[in-house]
């Protein structure tokens, strides 16, 4: 393969610039990676280079696992932090003061695009999250000049979070100027229609898991019969302070039960005190991040994989929640918070798992239902796992937006 700084001629594929927020920072980085997974598997048919904000640490332009990342500057080093450590709407919400950073991450990320698609001739750009990164590729698009094609996918907090007569008609404004769009869910359909957005070029189409080599069962690692599992940001669309708060009527009826929580965020410092306060410090451990790798272990050992999702003051919600998938991939049983993305997951199964996360006593009983019938917790993960795996592999995913794109660069 040419070198990915300084492509040859020989290099036919054509060019895919990747446009999104949340990356990795470097390899390991416990930062939501689906971006990048999704950018990998599109190398063998695509040069890819992914354009993504920079962050303390990181190098400005490196090449992971064939892509070509390039990071641009948008602040001081020290206060580039918009993005990372709970994404971009909790950042703001958490401080205010960051709202004078969005018009140069706007202006610096449209900036950086528009030398890249001059320098780089891209033949098309897939943008990640409707705002900013769609209206950017929306508003370059509208200039003179050639025209590049765009495929814009929201993941959720751009759609549920960012509310208000302004962004929805931003939100239209780009869905009306791109080849085509991609949600993670069908329920942020409705969603999208309610904005009045053109529904017509609208498609479902997640993210997807590696089921078939990481998050895969493994027989010999032998599952616990009380450890819970929580693997998130922590963040309140994640709910963990719900499940926090039904954690001592859980250990009223299983008092040997244990909670485990994989993630990093904002409120970290106040859920850790929250299970102090509620003298839960014997029963709740805080693994702050872990990397991707080490996930798989800790889903194949839990007893059960607790997932309780809400939606936000803000409006926000989970757009899908890849770490169930991931968790049923390794065959985990779960149960859920009854958010409206998760009959997209769970189908018919959805009754069976599903509950409202902010009812303490009725997440406990189905917590304490699950840990009562072991037998029951291996049949539903077996179902699961035997629909998820044809749905979220990234085999299929992959082609189908390698498809998406190349119709998309072939109708320009």
């Amino acid at each position: 393969m040419p070198d990915a700084r300084r492509p040859g001629a020989a290099d036919a594929r054509p060019r895919l610039l990747v446009l999104a927020s949340t990356y990795p920072r470097w390899p390991g980085d416990p930062e939501p990676g689906f971006v990048h997974e999704l950018a990998k598997r599109l190398a063998d048919r695509f040069r890819v280079i992914a354009l993504v904000p920079h962050a303390p640490g990181a190098k400005r332009r490196e090449c992971m696992d064939g892509v070509d990342v390039v990071r641009y500057r948008y602040a001081p080093r020290r206060m580039e932090t918009l993005v990372n450590d709970g994404g971009i709407v909790t950042n703001l919400r958490r401080a205010k003061w960051k709202l004078l950073l969005v018009p140069a991450f706007v202006l610096a990320q449209a900036w950086a695009t528009w030398r890249l698609l001059r320098r780089e001739r891209i033949d098309v750009v897939h943008a990640h999250w409707l705002l900013p990164q769609g209206l950017v590729a929306a508003l370059l698009q509208s200039l003179p000049g050639r025209k590049v094609p765009f495929v814009v996918t929201s993941h959720g907090a751009d759609l549920y979070a960012l509310r208000g007569k302004a962004l929805d008609a931003l939100k239209r404004f780009v869905v009306a100027r791109a080849a085509s769009v991609t949600v993670v869910s069908s329920a942020m359909l409705d969603r999208l229609a309610a904005i009045g957005a053109d529904a017509g070029k609208v498609s479902v189409l997640s993210m997807g898991v590696d089921l078939a080599q990481r998050f895969a069962p493994d027989p010999s690692v032998p599952r616990s019969d009380r450890e819970l599992l929580f693997v998130g940001r922590l963040v309140e669309k994640k709910g963990l302070r719900h499940l926090l708060d039904a954690m001592p009527a859980v250990l009223r009826a299983h008092p040997d039960a244990r909670l485990v929580v994989a993630g990093f965020g904002p409120e970290e410092g106040a859920l850790r005190e929250q299970a102090r306060s509620l003298g839960l410090e014997h029963a709740v451990r805080f693994l702050g991040a872990v990397p991707q790798a080490e996930l798989p272990s800790l889903y194949r050992r839990a007893a059960l994989f607790v997932a309780p999702f809400v939606r936000a003051e803000s409006g926000d919600e989970e757009g899908l929640g890849l770490v169930l998938v991931e968790a049923i991939g390794c065959g985990c049983p779960v149960v859920v918070g009854n958010v409206a993305a998760m009959g997209e997951v769970f189908g018919a199964e959805l009754p069976t798992v599903a509950v409202d996360a902010r009812d303490a006593q009725a997440l406990a009983a189905r917590i304490g239902a699950a840990l009562d019938d072991p037998d029951a917790r291996r049949d539903s993960a077996e179902r699961l796992r035997a629909t998820v795996v044809g749905r979220f592999g990234w085999e299929r995913v992959a082609d189908a937006y390698a498809g998406l794109l190349s119709r998309a660069r072939g109708a320009a």
